[in-house]
């Protein structure tokens, strides 16, 4: 009987749930790592890795990078989360700079504290490391990058038919840029791949703007060739983490890249959800290869699929702007009927989430932790860690 009283007063449920979500994420924890001991490193880059895969497919937000450091802006985006349970997370990007401040010294600041906020709150965080800038004065690479030995590290780019500088991409083709690139995906990799709230790592977009000056062939064949072996170390150096990469153009790199990502398990994402956008929905010719949303309906249930809603896409059907403006509803059925979508990255536009946040708490998006995406585990992926 004093047991009994004892038990009755001393818990509660919630104090319960805590303690069980605790011992959840012990034992992922536990599990990831015992399958990086067991995982050998040599070689590991010819095919996919073996261990676990932490997979909670559903809804992310991403976020503005200049509110990811900011208490009162997280706190409103933490609220947001708590008040839609189909947001399973937040998707962050980060500058290659933000990262890695000199040669080899590592800024994890931000983003530890990201992982605490999100984690105490049972959520979770995807990173994209951005490659590629959208603004001539944004600083895309670290300075010992900028020298002769990686041939400037960068180079800019124009929208097509413009010569206006628009960003920056990085100059992948070269060796060196490369051999850091790994580098710090690797630094971020033995920091992050154990924890149980990360949950998945990313690189930006395959399309490489229009280059000022011109690239040769050579130099844009070892672009895609550099970034396809990028991808081959990312999968060693996250085991047990999904690793996405985002794919639009050029479109006749895409069978070799999707033919690679089938052998890594490496997820597919795109940097839009344009519904009627011709390039990503050509069906190719005997003149021209397919878009890369025809892909998507071959790889589900192979690979992930993890497409985003990007600001254009909240305002017209088409990059150009000659269709017509969608739907959040629209969108979502397009991403999860037409893409077999198992994530959906939308962003956190201060003009549209509160559309995003209402179509996600409809009853159909509420009813299954996915928000009623494909939730199959990949058949690529040995195992799944839910």
């Amino acid at each position: 009987m004093k047991i009994t009283n004892t038990l009755q007063s001393g818990i509660n449920l919630n104090n319960l749930s805590i303690a069980i979500k605790q011992i959840q994420a012990f034992l992922i924890a536990l599990l990831v790592i015992l399958s990086m001991i067991l995982i050998p490193w040599e070689g590991a880059n010819a095919a996919p890795v073996t261990g676990p895969i932490k997979w909670h497919p559903g809804h992310y937000y991403t976020i503005l990078n200049h509110g990811r450091d900011k208490s009162w802006y997280m706190d409103q985006v933490y609220k947001e989360l708590a008040a839609t349970p189909a947001l399973r997370g937040i998707q962050v990007r980060f500058l290659w700079a933000d990262i890695e401040k000199t040669e080899g010294v590592y800024d994890f600041k931000v983003i530890d504290q990201l992982l605490a906020g999100l984690s105490s709150r049972g959520k979770r965080l995807v990173l994209q490391v951005q490659t590629k800038s959208f603004n001539p004065d944004w600083k895309l690479v670290p300075d010992y990058l900028k020298t002769a030995k990686y041939e400037g590290g960068q180079f800019p780019f124009s929208t097509w038919g413009s010569k206006v500088h628009k960003g920056h991409n990085i100059k992948l083709w070269n060796p060196g840029v490369r051999d850091r690139l790994i580098a710090l995906f690797a630094a971020l990799g033995k920091r992050y791949n154990s924890h149980p709230y990360f949950e998945g790592i990313g690189m930006i977009e395959s399309a490489l703007g229009q280059p000022i000056s011109p690239l040769t062939n050579a130099q844009q064949d070892g672009f895609y060739t550099n970034m396809l072996t990028v991808h081959e170390r990312m999968r060693v150096q996250f085991p047990n983490t999904m690793t996405i990469q985002e794919m639009n153009y050029p479109r006749d790199i895409l069978e070799k890249s999707v033919a690679k990502f089938k052998q890594l398990g490496t997820a597919l994402g795109c940097p839009d959800v344009a519904p009627q956008e011709p390039g990503l929905l050509f069906e190719g010719s005997k003149y021209s290869p397919q878009g890369v949303y025809q892909h998507y309906r071959e790889l589900s249930g192979i690979i992930p699929l993890a497409p985003t809603v990007e600001i254009i896409n909240y305002e017209n059907t088409r990059v150009d702007g000659t269709g017509h403006k969608p739907t959040i509803s629209e969108l979502l059925t397009f991403a999860r009927d037409q893409l077999k979508a198992n994530y959906i990255f939308w962003i956190r536009s201060p003009e549209h989430y509160r559309q995003v946040l209402e179509t996600l708490n409809f009853t159909q998006n509420r009813s299954t932790p996915s928000g009623g995406l494909n939730p199959a585990c990949p058949s690529t992926f040995a195992s799944c860690v839910k």
